[in-house]
């Protein structure tokens, strides 16, 4: 694979297709990503760059894409075209094999956790711990409650609970735990703080924050614009299948994100559109 050095402009996302530097700063880069349905474009010509141990919200209104680029990233889907860069090395994730092998984890809005399981169970439900032909139950007790310190969740009593006696922010809790055991680079989260009160919505953010302090980089979908400027470092905006918009979390403000969504353009905001194709 030959690469080439980023342009000045590729970090807010400028549409420029130019391959990342081996030497960039950033994770995960995604270049002229597009994806079809058919006759359905769903994705047209994405860019966008991931930072190692940022936060980048992905925002955008019903249909505007975000799930599907999520999917595409997650190896739910394989793009119909475009490139995908991990630390500047071009990768194909076509399953989510793929993703997992390179450390990207997605949590989903369902959490895909057992209610009749403990924590534990949960954390390790298909990768149990052995000890010869008997499972290792104090091995994966000990680092279950490690994960969960070294993210500062201090609410769950005990990891012997049975999660569905848990609260919503406590679940999440649990599912970004299970996510980053395995020496995750990049979390997905969609819709982390959906349906959660104020105290637990607290704990969602506060769990955001640690990964990053914790070089975790995190793609946060989310409709809630507040929680959105309280915990992103950047922000990407999808309209209509396209990337618009992607800058540092400064050169927005409420305002011009509200007109991204709705309109795709905002003359208070980074434009993506350019030079895409």
């Amino acid at each position: 694979m030959t690469t080439t050095p980023e342009s000045a402009n590729s970090q807010t996302g400028n549409g420029s297709g130019v391959a990342p530097s081996k030497k960039s700063e950033h994770l995960l880069s995604l270049r002229g990503i597009a994806k079809h349905f058919g006759a359905v474009q769903a994705l047209k010509h994405v860019d966008l760059d991931i930072p190692a141990g940022k936060v980048t919200a992905l925002i955008g209104d019903n249909g505007a894409g975000k799930s599907t680029l999520i999917k595409t990233i997650s190896g739910i889907w394989a793009p119909t075209a475009g490139d995908v860069f991990w630390n500047g090395e071009q990768v194909k994730v076509h399953t989510p094999g793929d993703a997992s092998a390179l450390g990207i984890s997605t949590v989903y809005q369902d959490l895909a956790l057992c209610d009749n399981l403990d924590i534990v169970q949960n954390m390790y439900l298909g990768h149990e711990e052995t000890r010869g032909i008997t499972l290792d139950e104090i091995a994966m007790e000990l680092n279950t409650k490690k994960v969960l310190k070294d993210l500062s969740v201090s609410t769950v009593k005990s990891v012997r609970q049975l999660v569905g006696s848990l609260s919503g922010g406590q679940r999440q809790a649990v599912a970004v735990a299970r996510a980053v055991m395995r020496d995750t680079q990049l979390v997905i989260m969609d819709e982390p703080t959906a349906a959660l009160g104020v105290s637990q919505t607290h704990q969602v953010l506060e769990l955001i924050k640690n990964l990053s302090d914790r070089g975790i980089a995190v793609i946060v979908i989310s409709h809630n614009l507040t929680d959105v400027f309280k915990v992103a470092d950047r922000l990407a905006v999808m309209h209509l299948g396209t990337l618009v918009s992607s800058g540092d979390i400064s050169q927005y403000d409420t305002t011009s994100a509200v007109e991204l969504i709705t309109t795709g353009e905002s003359k208070g905001a980074p434009s993506s559109l350019a030079s895409s194709h």
